[in-house]
């Protein structure tokens, strides 16, 4: 049986896959072990999504389970609001667009379409600032390099596959005592 991937993990593969490594090894541990600020804060910026009390209206999901028999993957989505087909990825801070913000809204957008919703906007939305970021629909070309993320996810190896160092990503990695 293959193992399916956290839609989470999409923007930790990116930023370092041996962030990846590391944080499946502490998933079973207490977060405060090894969460920086920045996790905490992203935490809290999603209770009202976890504890199902951004809205009422009925045909807004909130922390849905999704999945993906097709690509492998599973999660959750933040918000769906199913009459104006758009999905919003909340994070606590947005500084700046990353590729995985982007990644994560795909994989959460191609789950719920499988499972039969129609997605037809994407948002990044930044709780500390109360702003909404729209996201373009991706193009074909996009959707492939989404895919070929997906596969590469699927067969690294971080015993055999060489990881570029980047240490301005590494000063900022909450793994960075266990690695190097």
């Amino acid at each position: 049986m293959e193992s399916y991937i956290q839609i989470t993990k999409l923007n930790d593969f990116i930023f370092c896959p041996k962030s990846l490594y590391f944080h499946s090894l502490f998933e079973n541990f207490e977060k405060e072990t090894y969460h920086d600020t920045p996790q905490l804060a992203g935490k809290i910026a999603h209770s009202a999504i976890e504890e199902k009390k951004y809205s009422t209206r009925k045909e807004v999901l909130m922390a849905k389970e999704v999945f993906s028999d097709k690509l492998g993957l599973c999660g959750k989505i933040d918000i769906f609001d199913c009459e104006k087909g758009e999905l919003i990825e909340r994070k606590y801070r947005v500084k700046q667009i990353y590729l995985g913000f982007i990644y994560q809204l795909y994989a959460q957008m191609f789950c719920l379409e499988e499972m039969g919703y129609k997605v037809k906007k994407l948002a990044i939305y930044s709780s500390a600032d109360n702003k909404k970021y729209p996201v373009k629909m991706p193009t074909k070309k996009e959707q492939e390099e989404f895919l070929k993320l997906i596969e590469k996810i699927k067969h690294f190896d971080i015993a055999k596959d060489k990881v570029e160092v980047n240490e301005t990503k590494c000063q900022m990695c909450i793994y960075k005592p266990l690695c190097h």
